[in-house]
């Protein structure tokens, strides 16, 4: 398979529905043909000190952002019928239904990988840990820009390509 999305949330606060920023890398035929950005209104929209320092979003950067459903709006075309990959896939997919749920929006039953499990299971004890910048620099992306949203989920994707998804 050639062909998926990688996507990654960063999010406000402990509620994995308080996403604030969504990156996702669109793969076609093994190659990035599109790539999306955008910063949330969170919900609930309150930013806790730990995730700010985290990824450097706060309440300011949001707070004329766009609300999910209409980012989602906008994402939602580029990935239709796409596998949806993500490093520790289960906080992401997490995410996604919890933002679902709160806006009452219809979950489509996404088909989601894993790229941590994948490198747990291809490099094993070879790698010191299986955490995103680790994984990325053993596949050879330089991850300078870690917990943006864009550059987790380019990573995510590049390791796809690499051990996921060979083409």
């Amino acid at each position: 398979m050639t062909d998926f999305a990688s996507i990654d949330f960063e999010t406000a606060n402990h509620h994995p529905s308080s996403v604030c920023s969504v990156g996702v890398v669109v793969v076609r035929k093994g190659q990035i043909e599109d790539k999306v950005y955008s910063l949330i209104r969170p919900e609930p929209e309150w930013y806790s000190y730990w995730h700010t320092r985290i990824h450097g979003l706060t309440a300011a950067d949001t707070e004329y952002a766009k609300v999910f459903p209409h980012v989602w709006a906008e994402i939602e075309p580029k990935i239709a019928g796409l596998p949806l990959v993500a490093h520790n896939s289960s906080f992401d997919e997490g995410c996604l239904k919890a933002v679902f749920r709160v806006y009452q929006m219809d979950y489509p039953d996404y088909t989601f990988h894993c790229t941590c499990r994948a490198s747990r299971k291809t490099f094993g004890k070879l790698l010191y840990n299986h955490k995103l910048h680790a994984v990325a620099a053993h596949c050879g992306y330089d991850l300078t820009n870690h917990h943006h949203a864009l550059a987790d989920a380019e990573a995510c994707a590049v390791i796809a390509m690499k051990i996921l998804f060979k083409a």
